[in-house]
């Protein structure tokens, strides 16, 4: 199966939006390594309704007009990365949690580590929040955007955090 991606220009760099027929599939930074979101075959489409729709609802949420996102969403992962991931689209928009508030959430307290993992490998950066996931002193953690756009995001949403 194809994908279909583009590239936005963001204030915290440029993005590459890839879907697949209906769905948003990731959000990738400008320097993200192959290896983080493996998603096979791309072909560049930057008609694809579903990535047109994602470029306009990212320029919403960057330009303050929007929290949520309305998006299908198809992330690919296993099924513990995918619990995780569901856990962080319940971190309501300026708000944080922790890892280890996360592992709870999932029903698996001693599973930081695993659970920071499994961020780490979040494909739909900024729409499925791992943002708002600091350390457990309120401190920023790592990013795969960099500690940066973590905090541009953070100070967009209003959402408290501690600088490192």
């Amino acid at each position: 199966m194809s994908c279909f991606w583009k590239t936005i220009d963001s204030p915290v760099g440029r993005l590459t939006l890839i879907a697949d027929e209906a769905a948003l599939l990731a959000v990738l930074w400008e320097n993200d390594p192959p290896t983080r979101v493996p998603l096979g075959e791309r072909v560049e489409a930057p008609g694809h309704p579903v990535l047109q729709e994602a470029e306009r609802q990212l320029a919403e949420y960057f330009g303050g007009q929007r929290q949520a996102f309305t998006l299908k969403l198809h992330p690919r992962g296993t099924p513990f990365q995918t619990r995780v991931w569901q856990a962080l689209l319940t971190i309501p928009h300026g708000e944080t949690r922790s890892y280890a508030q996360i592992a709870r959430a999932i029903g698996k307290p001693n599973a930081v580590r695993a659970v920071g993992t499994a961020i780490g490998r979040n494909p739909l950066s900024i729409l499925t929040p791992c943002h708002r996931v600091v350390g457990s002193n309120g401190k920023l953690t790592g990013f795969a955007g960099g500690l940066g756009a973590k905090a541009f995001l953070l100070e967009l949403e209003g959402a408290p955090y501690l600088r490192p």
